[in-house]
């Protein structure tokens, strides 16, 4: 039984978490859709501190986000692992069901697809992903349904291209991988994932050349990147990290809630002004 039958509790957990949008992103949703009830917060907790945070919960809990550094050390602690979180080896969502059982999740890898297609991209002929981190694995998971032909990585060592590798035949999806120094080499896809750091992409913006296809940037502040912006000049479409926060976001509030479908417009909206604000 909760301790208190009204009041609902979700937060987004991980290390480091201060920046986080996702507190602002869950709030206008539950504003949107009327949950006075519901609150989300954000928790600072590292790994070795996750088991302890798990044992403490009562029932007003309905899930978690959760950020880097948790998206693989949650999975022992879980009793139920989706088949796309587990193609990835990576849980983005914990959902904790009414008779106890914690349910975890990717809405990373649907997010990714549901931007895209928000955006007119449904099938692409092949693909370039810049970098080989955690979000480049849900990139090439997000692109084995849309991908028909080759996905190529472009990676700063040869044991990052053995991983991305590994992770195209565990996905059914075709890739090759090339080094980071012929990373222009990736603008002539028809669609260009940057999963990389802030900075990391900042010398190839003079590379974008003229009528490039679809870029879609991980990352969102600061915005626009000079990658982004260079391709913004040229014509390309482009995509930015806000829009996979969102989506995932809206796929969480939705499992977490019950509510479907999740508020896309109010929580984008939301985020947008959270990062006008910050830039100020």
């Amino acid at each position: 039984m909760s301790p208190d039958p009204g009041r609902r509790r979700a937060a987004v957990l991980g290390s480091p978490i201060g920046h986080s949008l996702s507190p602002v992103l869950h709030r206008a949703a539950y504003a949107e859709l009327g949950l006075g009830e519901w609150t989300y917060d954000r928790f600072e907790i590292d790994e070795a501190g996750l088991p302890g945070f798990f044992a403490g919960l009562d029932g007003t809990w309905a899930g978690f986000s959760l950020t880097m550094p948790l998206k693989r050390a949650v999975i022992p602690l879980l009793d139920e692992v989706s088949d796309t979180a587990a193609s990835v080896e990576a849980v983005n969502t914990v959902v904790l069901a009414e008779d106890g059982r914690r349910l975890g999740d990717n809405t990373d890898i649907p997010g990714i697809g549901a931007a895209l297609r928000e955006r007119g991209v449904e099938k692409v002929g092949s693909a370039a992903v810049l970098g080989a981190g955690a979000t480049a694995s849900s990139a090439l998971a997000a692109l084995a349904r849309i991908c028909t032909g080759e996905v190529t990585a472009y990676v700063r060592s040869e044991a990052r291209a053995a991983e991305m590798r590994q992770w195209g035949e565990r996905l059914g999806v075709a890739v090759t991988t090339a080094d980071w120094s012929r990373a222009a080499e990736a603008f002539t896809a028809p669609l260009v994932v940057a999963t990389t750091p802030a900075g990391a992409t900042d010398a190839l913006a003079a590379a974008v050349p003229d009528r490039p296809g679809t870029l879609f940037d991980v990352l969102y502040e600061p915005w626009p990147t000079p990658l982004a912006a260079a391709w913004t000049a040229r014509g390309g479409a482009v995509l930015s990290g806000l829009d996979l926060l969102v989506h995932q976001a809206v796929l969480q509030v939705e499992q977490m809630t019950g509510r479907t479908p999740g508020p896309l417009a109010a929580m984008r909206a939301a985020g947008e002004s959270a990062l006008a604000a910050r830039a100020r």
